[in-house]
């Protein structure tokens, strides 16, 4: 798409918006059950891009993008009415007689930038909230997962005029005409260094934006633990997706006293999850391509794996692998690892651990598996990280009735749910004063008015 192209898109979406017609709440119903029934119609075709693209299962699918999607759509057509109404808020007494309030007023013309590792997901759950809060919107899927974006491009163009919603493909040099333009808000999911040009170039145009970007997210897990829970569910979380997940446990930091046992229970739950060959499970997963399969390779350090490390190169496969003896200055902890590659690291004491995840760059998530209630609040308050969860790992992501982000090197902003709606809208603080009453005090000249009220308390 040329750099004309896109320009027109954006004057006529910012033309259509001008008019007035995505601000009725019912306008913003029917545009989103039309996207509800048309993900619908499409599951199958969603399924089979999603399996082309990541090689996702049809049940994965559903559980991680689509049912996520129609969730989230449902949420915004159970509660738009509601977030989209005026609050009356306390008026000062300074100011009677009026009424005070806030209003939720959509940004304009927006940008959303979506990822390859979730495509249909991180692209279609902040349109919903962008067209529940009014917005209008243009979309960027990723260039690196082609089957899924042109089949969003499809169902768009299907459920919306262009002048509502619009798909633009392509790669770096679409990106780059995108962010020439003025948009009114920015919504980016990717990489911290892509997130940082986005943020650059969108303050030439001091444009509000959300950036969802990621890190190496810890996994704690203390002496306490149930250990062949903590393995089962890890072992979930971090392989799915191949390793592909933003939230993705990026690597294990336990006791050293329970490091044994652990690491026993994972490789059990390894072969339990995925069978004796990973690599030959219809339900596991791919890298997306090369240039990543290669850069994950890199990582690996074979004289520290105890468990996997095959490869299909053909594919672009990596079975879930495990390296033991890891330390914060191997290459394994220099990067997030967005792969199938659990290192694993011991400390000594809690304050240890909490010390040493402080010192590191603020990640989007943290989980912890304990027994100790203590232990648990004490890591939930001392420890910087976007969200999380104990005793389990990715579920706190799997709902609209929570706001998900990062902040700092992880991201800023939040969306899901009224989250979602709130990131796409401005608030307006209005006051609505009255005509018949009109105290004399705030005018000039004050000197008359300060002797009144000298006179008034003095006599």
């Amino acid at each position: 798409m040329t750099e004309q192209e896109i320009k027109n898109i954006v004057e006529t979406q910012r033309a259509y918006f001008r008019t007035g017609t995505t601000l009725p709440v019912c306008t913003r119903i029917q545009a989103l059950m039309r996207l509800k029934k048309c993900i619908q119609a499409h599951e199958a075709e969603i399924n089979a891009a999603l399996k082309a693209d990541l090689g996702k299962s049809s049940f994965e699918s559903y559980m991680c993008e689509t049912g996520l999607v129609l969730s989230e759509i449902t949420y915004m057509l159970k509660h738009v009415r509601s977030l989209a109404r005026e609050k009356t808020v306390a008026t000062p007494l300074a100011q009677f007689h009026s009424r005070s309030y806030q209003k939720p007023s959509p940004y304009g013309v927006s940008l959303i930038m979506s990822p390859w590792n979730y495509p249909f997901l991180l692209t279609m759950d902040p349109l919903a909230d962008a067209i529940a809060a009014g917005n209008t919107v243009v979309l960027k899927p990723s260039a690196y997962s082609p089957n899924t974006s042109r089949l969003i491009g499809r169902i768009v163009r299907k459920c919306f005029a262009p002048e509502l919603v619009s798909v633009v493909t392509g790669g770096r040099a679409e990106n780059t005409c995108l962010l020439k333009e003025r948009f009114d808000y920015i919504f980016f999911t990717g990489s911290q260094t892509v997130g940082q040009e986005v943020m650059r170039q969108a303050a030439a145009h001091l444009t509000p934006m959300t950036l969802e970007l990621g890190g190496k997210s810890p996994c704690i897990v203390d002496k306490t633990a149930n250990l062949k829970l903590a393995a089962r569910r890890i072992v979930f979380g971090k392989f799915l997706n191949c390793g592909q997940t933003c939230v993705a446990p990026d690597y294990i930091y336990c006791h050293k006293t329970v490091k044994e046992e652990l690491v026993k229970e994972i490789k059990k739950q390894i072969t339990r999850q995925f069978g004796t060959d990973p690599l030959a499970s219809e339900n596991y997963g791919k890298i997306i391509n090369e240039k990543h399969f290669c850069r994950l390779l890199s990582l690996i350090d074979y004289d520290k794996v105890t468990a996997g490390g095959m490869t299909d190169i053909t594919g672009q496969r990596i079975a879930p692998t495990v390296m033991e003896n890891v330390t914060f200055s191997d290459a394994v902890m220099q990067e997030e690892i967005f792969g199938p590659v659990l290192p694993v690291l011991t400390y000594d004491s809690l304050d240890e651990a909490v010390r040493t995840i402080n010192s590191r760059p603020h990640p989007l998530a943290l989980y912890l598996f304990t027994r100790d209630k203590l232990t648990a609040r004490k890591v939930m308050a001392r420890c910087s990280f976007g969200g999380g969860c104990v005793n389990d790992t990715i579920i706190h992501l799997a709902t609209s009735e929570m706001g998900f982000g990062g902040f700092g090197e992880s991201g800023m902003g939040s969306y899901h749910g009224k989250d979602g709606f709130r990131t796409f809208s401005h608030y307006k603080s209005i006051v609505d004063k009255k005509l018949w009453l009109d105290l004399p005090m705030r005018y000039q000249p004050y000197r008359r008015v300060y002797d009144k009220l000298i006179h008034l308390f003095l006599r």
